[in-house]
């Protein structure tokens, strides 16, 4: 199995791509959350995925791991640019049509994907999603639970940027309140991840500070129920950020939607435990 790194001029941006499996298979665009990276999909994973007959790619999107960034508290790009980004790299990448995976402010650039460019799009994914994108809030939809509304309320200061190990404990506590809370927290895998994090970040006080101050764009979730691609929802029955209900919403508002839960799972991108039931559904939804 090959896999590669490399920035690829998509939209105007430097976007740092890698790749994994045989460029001939199905290809996977996985589309990472907001404050993350490429990193936070678990390259065993990703592996798995491509192991499956699949050719996977994941990337930093703007601000985050080596893509173009902007200065930290002022990003130059709204939702939309992200959206564009995606198509333009499908474009560079010569892929016609890849089937779309994403989480939480991936599963919005996911939905605007599926709206406003259908015919890249062979099916949609939707992990920890909400409809019509974080930045948009509806009444008839759960509110986030009151212990992270009082996280927000109260959020941990800023770290030292240039100091590694402050940044990788910030990221660690600021990850800890989107855990699920029936299973204990993995301190070490997350402290392993948010090293790999920041190791990985060229910018990381733009990373963890841009994506949360961009505009989301138009409301689309009148839109939903134009999507015709197959779409899959896999949502953390203890998502703190997104109730359970966010999900069951994308689900029934999106035809030919098919809902898994996930339980003992929080606002969390495929915790370990949840890959006897993740990896093979996504393998089967990406089946030609």
């Amino acid at each position: 199995m090959s896999t590669t790194e490399q920035i690829i001029k998509a939209n105007g941006v430097g976007l740092c791509i890698e790749s994994f499996g045989d460029p001939s298979d199905p290809a996977i665009l996985l589309i990472h959350g907001a404050g993350h990276s490429l990193q936070a999909w678990d390259e065993e994973f990703v592996r798995r995925l491509a192991d499956g007959g699949r050719h996977v790619i994941r990337y930093d999107s703007r601000d985050a791991g080596q893509s173009t960034s902007s200065p930290a508290g002022s990003p130059a790009h709204g939702l939309d640019d992200l959206v564009a980004d995606a198509a333009a790299l499908l474009d560079e990448l010569g892929i016609a049509t890849a089937h779309v995976v994403g989480m939480s402010q991936g599963a919005a650039i996911g939905q605007l994907l599926a709206l406003n460019h259908p015919d890249r799009v062979a099916s949609l994914t939707l992990v920890s999603g909400t409809p019509g994108g974080p930045g948009h809030q509806y009444s008839d939809l759960p509110a986030m639970s009151l212990e992270l509304q009082e996280f927000f309320g109260n959020e941990p200061s800023q770290p030292d940027w240039s100091d590694r190990d402050a940044v990788v404990d910030y990221l660690v506590e600021v990850e800890r309140p989107f855990a699920a809370h029936s299973r204990p927290f993995d301190l070490d895998g997350m402290r392993a991840t948010a090293a790999r994090i920041v190791d990985h970040a060229a910018n990381i006080a733009a990373q963890l500070t841009n994506p949360f101050l961009i505009d989301a764009g138009t409301p689309w979730r009148d839109r939903l129920s134009t999507i015709t691609v197959p779409t899959l929802v896999m949502h953390g029955t203890e998502d703190p950020m997104f109730p359970i209900g966010h999900g069951q919403a994308l689900a029934a508002e999106i035809p030919n939607t098919h809902f898994i839960p996930l339980p003992q799972t929080g606002h969390e991108l495929f915790p370990h435990h949840t890959w006897p039931t993740t990896i093979p559904a996504l393998l089967s939804h990406t089946t030609p």
